[in-house]
């Protein structure tokens, strides 16, 4: 389980004033001044091999819009998806995954390959919580574009690298009222992934390539801030996006808060392991081995585990502190 509490990334993003063209070419001053995430990993972690090829983001904001921009070192560029809502993912491709209210319920994803064409979804809850995409969703507003520095799908030659900008209204990445815009030190979730194939020319094209059963080889799944399972749907695991105004970012540091909430998730992982084991969930938190006391940051907290055999909830309380929970879906909240 320790996979799963590696600490996740962080970005300061800063705020400008200067228009931006989504075109895929980055010249504004705005994202030459803008800092580079640090290079993708694979899904899982330190673990496995880095990446083969480079991907890395940068993003900034206005009063309106989150502004990303990718580049995915790539020395064959393709893409067969032609249409929007296409399953992107069946090509390589670039996904952003937001979950603006860090409750890892009601969150977007957004993926684009290098014809540009989108598939966006929102979720209300993860797969894993029996949560259902809504595909019909789209981004209100999303403007985005998509530079080649190559040539589209022709095998023959070697390509060097495509980039991605999009521009994000807030607002479109708020389901209900009220929207409340990002102000000084506001924080939110948010992942990247690149999906990448194994392929091989074939008739003047690319097609991915199989196993001695005839299956296509599994995909490459590569992201900013590793998951730690190959799958990006658990929400707790994503990078952390913090807004500021100042002319200079200051340095990300994580908010205690966010460190109380890992012991929330010990007892959700821990009470999924034990009902798949026992067919129910754990009626005390002796029987999941967790201690009702932990310090964090040198603060007394005390966990507290209320559950009948198909559901649970779970709090966390220190002095002076807001009061934490979660339940059997994995929606956390702060209790005031």
């Amino acid at each position: 389980m320790e996979h799963l509490f590696t600490l996740p990334k962080g970005y300061v993003v800063q705020h400008t004033a200067q228009p931006l063209t989504m075109d895929g070419n980055l010249r504004e001053s705005a994202w030459q001044q803008a800092p580079w995430t640090s290079d993708f990993v694979d899904i899982e972690g330190a673990a496995k091999p880095l990446p083969t090829y480079q991907t890395r983001v940068k993003m900034l904001w206005n009063d309106s819009t989150l502004f990303i921009a990718a580049t995915l070192q790539e020395p064959h560029i393709w893409a067969y998806q032609t249409h929007h809502d296409d399953i992107i993912y069946k090509d390589n491709d670039f996904e952003v995954f937001i979950d603006p209210d860090d409750n890892t319920h009601q969150y977007f994803e957004v993926e684009v390959n290098a014809l540009n064409k989108i598939f966006d979804l929102f979720l209300p809850k993860p797969y894993r919580n029996h949560g259902d995409a809504l595909i019909s969703w789209d981004v209100a507003g999303l403007r985005s574009g998509v530079s080649i520095n190559g040539t589209l799908n022709q095998p023959k030659d070697q390509d060097k690298r495509w980039t991605v900008e999009m521009a994000i209204p807030l607002k479109a990445v708020r389901m209900g009222f009220p929207f409340n815009a990002p102000t000084e030190g506001t924080l939110w979730r948010i992942n990247f992934s690149r999906v990448e194939w194994d392929t091989r020319a074939a008739n003047g094209n690319y097609v991915k390539q199989q196993d001695n059963s005839g299956k296509d080889l599994s995909e490459h799944n590569w992201v900013w801030s590793p998951q730690g399972v190959i799958n990006m749907h658990y929400p707790e695991r994503w990078g952390y996006l913090q807004f500021t105004r100042q002319a200079k970012a200051p340095a990300f540091v994580l908010p205690t808060a966010e460190l109380r909430r890992r012991y929330l998730w010990l007892v959700y992982y821990r009470q999924q392991a034990y009902r798949e084991k026992n067919g129910r969930y754990a009626a005390s938190l002796a029987e999941l081995n967790i201690a009702p006391h932990v310090d964090v940051a040198g603060k007394s907290n005390q966990l507290q585990l209320s559950a009948t055999p198909e559901q649970f909830t779970a709090t966390l309380a220190a002095p002076g502190a807001a009061t934490l929970r979660i339940n059997d879906e994995g929606l956390v909240e702060t209790l005031h």
